[in-house]
This record gives structure tokens, sequence and C-alpha cells, in this order.
């Protein structure tokens, strides 16, 4: 049986966006993430309305993303991983968001959701690909006669990991791993290679 690793993107191969929207904004609200809010449509509503409450449009978010790089080993991590099993990139974030990212990886193939932009370039909603993509994706897969495994770090990558085959968490934050500890804990790329080998 062929085997395909679906990987979470933000938090396992590049920087989380929206912090480094924030830190670059002083906008600290908008440094909530997936590692602290479950429910994703929640939490973009809350991003959206604090975007409008300050005036940030597509542009603003933008211009933080294109000066952002993998995370340090994300690069080879990949390359090593594409050698093995086939490779998909289950994301939460938005193309329009990751289209410099994904030109840094070499363009794996993301499943991700889009974003609805007013001609100002205001953000003025989402849509998302479809209620739990990451595990619909994942069923999918396996209803294909792929063997599974996936890797993430947040709240809305738990769903993904339990429905692989295996499930690894990549650096996940402390309440993260004491709500899910089922699942096998690594914290940095030689670990993530090392729990792939094992599985695949």
């Amino acid at each position: 049986m062929s085997a395909v690793a679906c990987l979470d993107l933000e938090g396992v191969l590049v920087p989380e966006i929206w912090i480094n929207v924030a830190q670059r904004t002083g906008i600290d609200a908008l440094m909530a993430t997936t590692r602290d809010v479950a429910d994703y449509s929640q939490l973009m509503r809350q991003r959206l309305d604090i975007c409008e409450a300050n005036g940030l449009g597509i542009g603003d978010i933008t211009e933080v993303i294109a000066e952002l790089r993998p995370l340090d080993g994300a690069g080879d991590f990949l390359d090593w991983l594409r050698e093995k099993s086939q490779v998909v990139i289950l994301s939460d974030t938005f193309y329009e968001f990751a289209q410099p990212l994904m030109r840094q990886l070499g363009f794996p193939t993301l499943f991700c959701h889009r974003l609805k932009i007013d001609e100002g370039g205001k953000i003025t909603g989402f849509e998302l690909r479809m209620p739990d993509q990451k595990r619909e994706a994942v069923r999918a897969l396996k209803r294909l006669n792929f063997r599974t495994v996936a890797a993430g770090d947040s709240y809305n990558d738990i769903t993904m990991l339990g429905e692989a085959d295996a499930g690894i968490l990549f650096c996940p934050p402390e309440n993260v791993v004491k709500e899910f500890p089922q699942f096998p804990v690594t914290g940095d790329y030689t670990g993530l290679r090392a729990a792939f080998e094992e599985v695949l």
C-alpha cells in the first residue's frame, strides 16, 4: 500500500502568519492561533473583526508574509519526506496568503481555504473548503487505499491526526500535549523524521 504524509503548514513548516502580523502591527489581539482556540471559524471571525477595527487589509498582511521564510530545516525535511512518500499539505490557511511560502518550499500540494476580498483590499470574509477539511482529506485518501501519516501542532490538527493511520504532534504547546496524550510528541525535524520512519 502506498503512503501519503499529511502535514500541517503553520507551526510545522513555516512560522505562524498571524503571530507575525501581530508582532509587526503591535496588535496583540492577533496573537491568538489554533494553539489557543479550538474552533477555527470562531478564531477567523475574531481575526477579521480585529482587522476591520484596525483598518488592516490584505495588503498589510501579505506584506508581512512576503518577508517570512520556512522554519530552519523545513525544506530539507520536506525533501527527505518526498522521497519516502507522497506529501500533501493540509492547512487552515488561505491560498491568498500561502503562495510566497509555497514557492520557497518547491510548491508542494496544498489543500486550504479562500478569503473574500473586496476591491479596496478589505478582507470581508472567508470560505472554508468544507467543515473539518483536514480530517475529510485524510479519510478520502484512506478510501483510495493509501496509508496515511499526519503531523500537526494545534487543536485544528487533532481530528486529522486521529483519522490518520498514524498521527504525530510536532512542537505542540503543553496544553495540547496534556489534552491529547495518545499522540507521540516530537520537538525537532530529527525527531519528526524518526517518527515518520517508524510508521511509513
